[in-house]
């Protein structure tokens, strides 16, 4: 109730001034769409639609049943909505989620709101295409993510976790987990995307970004003291930030005439991209990489204080590989491939508690799903909350139970923390890397106890536990 008490007081007046300043140009001006036979479902108020109901739904940490609810209602395989100020169709289940993943530059195309573009896109680029954008994005990964890239990593991810729980953790009795794996994955991206390594310059980059990402799915109300005006702020901030460091880079790049690329920035410059392309593509890796990877790892450790049994199990298969190694050598990619009870670990953490809700598209022509009609220009949207607690692909869905993952695994399209098929998330494997190393270097030197065992979780939009998760830490 505290936490609906708080939203209302920092929302309600914004929502009455959008609501009065557009709804009457919303029913002057709205048509019904000319398709006949759409999605059931409902549209919500003017403009605002359906998304005060998600959001709310997700900050008292229960978004599923924003889609339960509606599927229930209306149909399990696909329904309508307005969230964002867009006409909507939520796309259900495994049969859904392939054809989204499948359908892309086929009956859908990339899509980001409005409010992801104005927080985190330079101006000038604002107006141009989803899919432009992310192609771009994508097109820039696969050199970064090769496996010859990924074996090079895992050392530094290594060194980097020792550094961090050496600093972070050994000198307390207590931490809180959230902000701290939050520190950790921004610095270790910061030293592998742009060379970054000085802790008082990761720090002032860190603190924008916390704002950005927290407005990337606020009702974009860009007034003075909601989330999305300070999201916006951010977002200039950050960019500055970036072109600062972009030309400094060029002129080492021009000057020692390098043409070997040490990071994705210096890859970027010697490519011929220019510093707003560049600053935002970065963003974009960022958000992608760190505010997900680190939400996964606090609820890994929220999970493991909760079940000592499986914390063992997990303990005994990293100390195996914590023996084999010599004094001070640091792990390999043979190492991370012994460690499979500890990702199927992962894995259920994820399938609990996903560090993203899911993705939007925009239908690119009228199509037909499930007996419905989707028109052109409506927007589409998948969730992992249409399967990841559904009882029939995960039965006692409310269970913690890693053995589901162990030999074949769910079946496929149920598990999408990273989407899935050809739209599988391309930095999944960075991502696995990342949590992994940090659990083997957790697991070998600590134990730890919630201090606040009932702390109440929130989705803004990521799962975020409102405490930080306390817990109190002995070293083995």
């Amino acid at each position: 109730m505290e936490n609906i008490i708080d939203f209302f007081s920092q929302y309600l007046i914004h929502f009455i001034i959008l609501y009065i300043s557009v709804g009457v140009t919303y029913l002057f001006f709205y048509k019904k769409s000319s398709a006949t036979n759409l999605p059931p479902g409902k549209k919500g108020l003017p403009f605002i639609g359906e998304t005060l109901s998600y959001v709310l739904a997700a900050r008292r940490g229960t978004p599923e049943k924003f889609v339960t609810d509606r599927t229930t209602k209306f149909s399990p395989d696909v329904f309508r909505t307005s969230l964002l100020g867009e006409d909507m169709a939520v796309f259900c289940g495994p049969s859904g989620n392939k054809f989204l993943f499948s359908g892309q530059n086929k009956y859908v195309t990339s899509w980001w709101p409005h409010s992801i573009k104005k927080a985190l896109m330079h101006p000038d680029n604002i107006n141009n295409s989803s899919l432009e954008e992310a192609t771009k994005l994508r097109s820039f990964l696969p050199p970064f993510l090769k496996p010859e890239s990924l074996q090079h990593y895992i050392p530094v991810m290594d060194s980097m976790a020792r550094e961090h729980l050496e600093k972070e953790w050994f000198p307390y009795n207590d931490v809180k987990v959230f902000p701290l794996s939050k520190k950790y994955t921004f610095a270790l991206a910061c030293r592998l995307f742009i060379s970054v390594t000085d802790p008082d310059h990761i720090a002032k980059f860190a603190e924008p970004f916390a704002l950005a990402t927290a407005g990337l799915m606020s009702v974009p109300i860009d007034l003075p003291g909601t989330t999305f005006n300070s999201a916006v702020k951010a977002g200039k901030t950050i960019r500055e930030e970036l072109t600062s460091i972009i030309l400094k880079r060029k002129v080492e790049i021009d000057e020692k005439k390098i043409t070997v690329a040490t990071d994705l920035l210096s890859s970027m410059l010697i490519d011929g991209m220019t510093e707003i392309e560049i600053s935002d593509k970065i963003i974009g890796f960022f958000i992608a990489s760190h505010d997900t990877t680190s939400t996964a790892i606090t609820f890994i450790v929220s999970y493991l204080a909760d079940y000592p049994d499986i914390y063992q199990r997990v303990f005994e298969e990293q100390m195996e590989i914590f023996k084999s190694k010599e004094q001070g050598e640091l792990l390999n990619w043979d190492d991370v491939k012994k460690m499979k009870y500890s990702w199927c670990v992962a894995s259920e953490v994820m399938r609990l508690a996903p560090p993203a809700n899911g993705s939007f598209r925009e239908s690119i022509i009228d199509f037909n799903y499930a007996g419905y009609t989707i028109p052109k220009g409506w927007k589409t949207f998948w969730t992992v909350h249409t399967t990841h607690k559904n009882p029939n692909y995960f039965p006692d869905p409310e269970k913690f139970d890693p053995s589901r993952f162990e030999g074949s695994g769910p079946a496929p399209y149920t598990f999408v923390p990273f989407g899935g098929g050809p739209r599988m998330c391309p930095g999944k494997e960075y991502a696995r890397l990342e949590i992994l190393v940090f659990m083997h270097n957790l697991v070998t030197k600590f134990k730890w106890d919630k201090m606040s065992p009932d702390e109440k979780i929130s989705y803004i939009p990521s799962p975020i536990p409102m405490e930080g998760l306390p817990v109190s830490i002995k070293t083995i």
